[in-house]
């Protein structure tokens, strides 16, 4: 008989009490699991006595589900059941932006390709109204090179608004010729733009305003701390 001081999960729930209950029952050790994973020989031991990491990634779970034939939820975090259950319920409440697969060079500027959307970033529609945004056509872009740091640095992601409107200065993105970059764009006079970077490093470039067409303007980024 095991008394409770006895029982290896006495002081175990949901996932990782299920994971060792599976394991016991097929009679082979965490470490031959992890070492299917292609993990560290403690992978699963850490897992379940340290709680590190805090849940399986979706790949691993998916393996030792099919593994031990049982469904993936008996190897899931109740509150990962529970933000499935409401993202579906409040999708409405959702809207997905397209990342472009270019970047806007913040530099000398790059040659654009193809613009196809290669993923989505999910934005809160309610933040969004609340930025003033619920209206707004938006794409995701990365930024390529150092001209405007330190406001948005090399590999920052920035959230275009790329509505029709009328023009007024502020951070843009822009293309001139086939080169698509992100710059401070202001008026210079008539007929004439202005394309300013934040690192002095660059000087500004005016150009005739029919030399540029503006994508959109930058109303958000994120990035890396």
């Amino acid at each position: 008989m095991v008394t409770p001081s006895q029982n290896p999960a006495r002081n175990l729930d949901g996932p990782r009490a299920r994971l060792l209950e599976l394991s016991r029952d097929r009679g082979v050790s965490l470490a031959a699991l992890s070492e299917m994973l292609g993990r560290n020989p403690s992978y699963l031991q850490q897992f379940i006595r340290k709680g590190s990491p805090r849940k399986l990634e979706e790949q691993d779970r998916a393996t030792l589900a099919r593994f031990f034939g049982v469904n993936e939820d008996e190897l899931r975090e109740p509150q990962e059941k529970s933000y499935e259950r409401t993202a579906g319920r409040d999708a409405g409440a959702w809207l997905e932006v397209p990342r472009l697969d270019v970047g806007a060079a913040a530099g000398a500027g790059r040659v654009a390709g193809a613009e196809a959307a290669f993923d989505t970033f999910r934005f809160s529609r309610r933040w969004l109204a609340e930025q003033g945004l619920e209206n707004a056509r938006l794409c995701a872009i990365r930024v390529e090179g150092d001209s405007m740091e330190p406001l948005l640095n090399d590999g920052d992601e920035i959230l275009v608004d790329c509505s029709p409107r009328p023009f007024r200065d502020g951070i843009h993105v822009v293309r001139v010729d086939d080169a698509l970059m992100v710059k401070r764009v202001a008026s210079a006079g008539p007929g004439r733009i202005a394309l300013l970077s934040q690192n002095l490093a660059y000087p500004p470039v005016e150009v005739a305003t029919d030399a540029v067409t503006i994508i959109g303007r930058v109303v958000w980024k994120g990035g890396k701390i």
